[in-house]
């Protein structure tokens, strides 16, 4: 398991994907919000589910997100994308509603740093995220990545086209959390 301050990224149980179907998946705006795709719905126990893992793929990356006192599953992390020739990825995230406005997600970004810099060796990591989704900016810039643009309307949600923000952070500009 990685660990943070406050949470821990480990391996995706078969036990957590109805939680998080029921939770993330089943919460049709968010879901909208955060794949950039139309929602529909998906069959309990079903293969195709967005959480369910396939071990052999390399590019996509996807973490169990944990709470560290007492081991509640707090969401979902992913480094996705990994592109090993450039040596970047994107990072992305979902948090369970009741692990909201803990600081956690920012605590998730900060380890998925560390993987994706220290662990993996790449030089660049990235992230997509709506104008208005101030959390995941918050926990983006707090961990130095920095605004590089506005894709203006470029985001189909919900019946509006919506403004999404690019952020990026290179290796030489990371700064690791201090651990005491």
């Amino acid at each position: 398991m990685l660990k943070g301050s406050k949470v821990g990224l480990r391996a995706r149980h078969e036990d957590d994907i109805p939680i998080l179907e029921a939770e993330l998946h089943d919460d049709v705006v968010t879901t909208s919000r955060a794949l950039g795709r139309p929602w529909r719905p998906i069959t309990p126990g079903s293969k195709d589910s967005q959480f369910a893992v396939d071990d052999k793929e390399q590019r996509d990356i996807a973490f169990s997100v944990v709470e560290l006192d007492g081991g509640t599953l707090a969401g979902v992390a992913s480094l996705w994308g990994v592109d090993d020739h450039n040596r970047s990825a994107h990072v992305g995230l979902g948090l369970r509603p009741s692990a909201r406005g803990k600081g956690y997600g920012s605590d998730v970004v900060a380890v998925l740093c560390h993987y994706g810099f220290v662990v993996r060796g790449l030089r660049r990591l990235q992230v997509e995220t709506l104008s208005d989704n101030a959390a995941m900016l918050r926990s983006a810039e707090r961990n130095g990545f920095v605004r590089e643009g506005v894709l203006r309307s470029s985001v189909w949600v919900m019946g509006e086209f919506l403004d999404q923000v690019l952020l990026g952070l290179l290796v030489q500009d990371w700064q690791p959390a201090r651990k005491s």
